[in-house]
């Protein structure tokens, strides 16, 4: 069923923002813009600062409760995150501030697009870099919202599943109506903005480039849209203009983070503009530095010792120990339990440096060469070319780690098969996989996938990716409480997942509530179990 509503009021959520005043004024006098360069300029603004990672980590299995220890610092927003409720408490991650401020972003393209037209539209070929920015922008934006928003897409219920509103105009009027549409829809039209910009897009208008963007930031980005969208021969052509002919020459170099002489300056490396690994850097308005940090902030929520060491960051692989790792784990422990990558430096932004008070602040890599070598090999493993996808998985294991292990389908295959699949109480780092195509458990595919899954579950770690893996690849997620011995103690909820074997239909919740403001504005709410 189609449902209608007022965008309106989602650009007013982000208006409210922290320091957000765009619509502060009547919308068809907020931006006067006479020139190519104003117009250029405007799409500096195309990008959401309020960003889904710490929510999707936070739902995701990288995280556990130890409510049940002394660690108990958390917030009512927290609490409704990590046990999938539909949150009604604002702040800067919120969905509420997520919803709206993706959608000021789209706003902000849709804006640019039509003064470009104004200015001499396409057949005027020195606006065409711009034009290929604000396709990429808005096409980013619905991205965003339609993964987090809505179920993810496959091609068994994305025709019925409700989708977000795709906004292709910019706002001249109080109260514009829109059709929320379907999944497959909003896909069908994120395709369609994203070609127009991959024709036109270029990189000599940015003094910046890595924060805009640019040629290689837009193949990255398509080359993850076209593997959610399951359209795997295109993500493997995107995925290689990125790479080139030799792509471990533009793999993050962790060995020179690790040479930095503190936690600070190696986050602070991580995200560097300089590191031809980041294509394209973003920043926030985010508490990130700090949940995902040796911080005891909302501490009663975290990545802890025994996930780290049953399911991932220090588990025993197919490469050995974690010892093998060139990028190091740290473990902190006494007033937090907490296993993390030194990924995000912290920062804050001083609106009163006298008072001490202003936001908490994240830049981050939205899209990197590392994940899109990942998201080549999952192409490949989905298509059964399973030697090519050993092929990249050894290239990110030879720069991640010092093992000299060659993968090979069978080594993969035989390794796996070896391990037995994880529970709630006894984790491992295999875990059944729910979906119709891919196979036999135990066959090529399946067990190339558990290492491609736990592979990009440590690369992308406290940045939200993993969620939207589970969400794909119908991963059950289990909500457990740690004991005083940081163990699991037991379950308090789960998410299941479609198998019509098992006879399970997938949990509603998967798709996150819209904001309640957007509820009560008229907008059909995501379907909830009774």
């Amino acid at each position: 069923m189609k449902t209608k509503y007022i965008l309106s009021i989602f650009v007013v959520l982000a208006g409210l923002s922290s320091c957000n005043k765009f619509l502060d004024v009547d919308p068809d006098n907020r931006t006067e813009i006479d020139t190519y360069q104003e117009a250029s300029t405007l799409l500096g603004s195309a990008y959401s600062e309020n960003d889904y990672i710490v929510v999707s980590e936070l739902m995701s299995d990288n995280i556990d409760d130890y409510g049940l220890t002394s660690f108990n610092s958390t917030s009512r927003f927290f609490d409704q995150v990590f046990a999938w409720k539909d949150v009604t408490e604002s702040n800067n991650e919120s969905p509420e501030r997520v919803w709206g401020s993706n959608y000021m972003a789209v706003g902000t393209a849709n804006l640019a697009l039509q003064k470009l037209d104004e200015l001499g539209g396409p057949e005027d070929l020195s606006l065409r870099e711009a034009y290929a920015e604000a396709y990429l922008c808005r096409a980013y934006g619905h991205f965003n919202l339609v993964n987090l928003f809505c179920m993810p897409y496959n091609k068994r219920t994305s025709e019925k599943d409700l989708g977000i509103p795709y906004a292709t105009e910019p706002e001249t009027e109080f109260n514009p109506v829109y059709e929320r549409g379907t999944v497959a829809e909003v896909y069908r039209l994120i395709e369609k903005d994203l070609e127009a910009g991959l024709a036109w897009v270029g990189d000599s208008r940015y003094r910046v480039p890595k924060y805009h963007f640019n040629v290689q930031a837009a193949y990255a980005f398509a080359t993850r849209f076209y593997l959610y969208y399951e359209k795997y021969d295109k993500a493997i052509e995107c995925a290689t203009k990125v790479l080139g002919s030799d792509p471990s020459s533009v793999l993050r170099d962790y060995a020179a983070i690790q040479a930095m002489p503190s936690a600070v300056t190696a986050g602070k490396e991580y995200v560097s503009s300089s590191s031809p690994s980041n294509l394209l850097l973003m920043t926030a308005y985010s508490v990130l530095s700090r949940f995902f940090a040796n911080y005891t902030s909302y501490n009663r929520y975290s990545h802890g010792t025994y996930l780290a060491a049953t399911e991932d960051m220090t588990a025993t692989n197919i490469w050995g120990s974690n010892s093998a790792f060139v990028n190091k784990t740290h473990t902190y422990s006494g007033s937090m339990d907490k296993v993390i990558f030194w990924h995000v430096p912290y920062l804050f932004e001083y609106t009163d440096p006298v008072a001490g008070t202003g936001y908490n602040r994240a830049i981050y890599p939205a899209f990197t060469t590392d994940e899109c070598l990942l998201n080549r090999a999952e192409a490949n493993i989905m298509l059964g070319n399973y030697q090519a996808a050993c092929d990249d998985l050894n290239l990110w294991m030879h720069n991640y780690t010092t093992s000299t292990l060659v993968l090979t389908p069978d080594v993969v295959k035989d390794f796996y098969n070896g391990v037995k699949y994880a529970t709630w109480k006894d984790g491992t780092i295999k875990k059944h996989i729910h979906r119709d195509d891919i196979g036999e458990e135990g066959g090529y595919k399946e067990t190339m996938l558990q290492l491609l899954l736990g592979v990009k579950r440590i690369e992308t770690m406290g940045y939200g990716q993993r969620w939207f893996d589970l969400k794909r690849y119908g991963i059950k997620v289990y909500r457990r409480q740690m004991d005083d011995t940081y163990t699991p103690f037991r379950v308090t909820d789960s998410l299941e997942v479609y198998d019509p074997k098992l006879g399970t239909e997938a949990d509603p919740r998967w798709a996150v509530q819209i904001p309640y403001k957007v509820v009560l504005a008229g907008m059909e709410p995501n379907p909830r179990n009774k």
